[in-house]
């Protein structure tokens, strides 16, 4: 069955970030995912949780300096010490926050480093994480995300992935597959989260041109729904689109997924 969460990041933009959570429970949603959590009080997210009766699917892992362009620092060569402090912090707020699984943000390849530093610091800093995260009953995961929204980013494929996964040596790793991001840069969607679905552990949603909501462009989502049920994935979907308008005005697409508060 289909199961949506709402990525407060980009959805019911229109509210202050701590009122999405009750406008994402009042649309019919019953797991959020969103960026960071680290500029709120964890007291206070997890109290915001329980209130809308809202599960914690997801957040990254601490990524830089965000609002000057950086996209994760897990393949800096010179930013480990940090990376593995950032560490730390995403276990004590997914605990906080009953979260089950974090994302890796790459990072955007460093000019001028050989690339074979970078893959090895990657897969180091990925090493690393798995193991912290794994002793605190955490998932990590990662996501390869397009170069033409973010040019230069370092993981860019489900088949380079793949093989960061294997080189790291943990069974604690796992594919983030991004329907839009993974249109952009290969198609044959339906075919490789098959091929791959038991490494695959969270799926994202946006659809293609325009990173709008589903409806709104070339990606059959209703034949993906139900070929993700069909060959029984059993995870979250995260809608992590740009409202064409406001977020409410464009759930249509959803309604037979939701089930609004009453």
């Amino acid at each position: 069955m289909t199961k949506l969460c709402a990525n407060l990041t980009m959805l019911f933009g229109e509210v202050d970030f701590l009122d999405r959570f009750a406008a994402a429970s009042n649309a019919g949603f019953r797991g959020v995912e969103y960026l960071f959590p680290y500029a709120y009080d964890k007291a206070q997210l997890a109290a915001l949780l329980g209130k809308h009766g809202l599960t914690q699917v997801l957040h990254n892992l601490p990524a830089g300096d965000w609002a000057s362009g950086e996209r994760g620092i897990a393949c800096l060569p010179d930013r480990v010490a940090e990376f593995q402090d950032g560490v730390g912090t995403a276990i004590e707020y997914a605990r906080a926050l009953g979260c089950k699984q974090v994302n890796v943000l790459a990072g955007i390849a460093p000019a001028g480093v050989a690339a074979d530093k970078i893959r090895d610091t990657f897969v180091a800093n990925v090493k690393f994480a798995a193991a912290q995260l794994d002793a605190a009953g955490i998932r990590l995961l990662i996501e390869p995300i397009n170069t033409y929204d973010i040019p230069g980013f370092y993981v860019t494929g489900t088949q380079q992935t793949l093989e960061l996964i294997a080189a790291s040596g943990s069974d604690n790793v796992y594919l983030q597959y991004d329907i839009y991001h993974m249109q952009r840069m290969e198609g044959e969607l339906a075919a490789t989260i098959a091929r791959h679905l038991p490494r695959i552990a969270h799926i994202q949603l946006a659809d293609n041109p325009g990173r709008n909501e589903p409806g709104s462009g070339e990606i059959n989502y209703p034949f993906l729904f139900a070929h993700l049920d069909k060959i029984g994935y059993d995870g979250w979907i995260g809608c992590e689109y740009k409202p064409a308008s406001i977020t409410a005005a464009g759930l249509g697409w959803a309604a037979s997924y939701l089930r609004p508060a009453v």
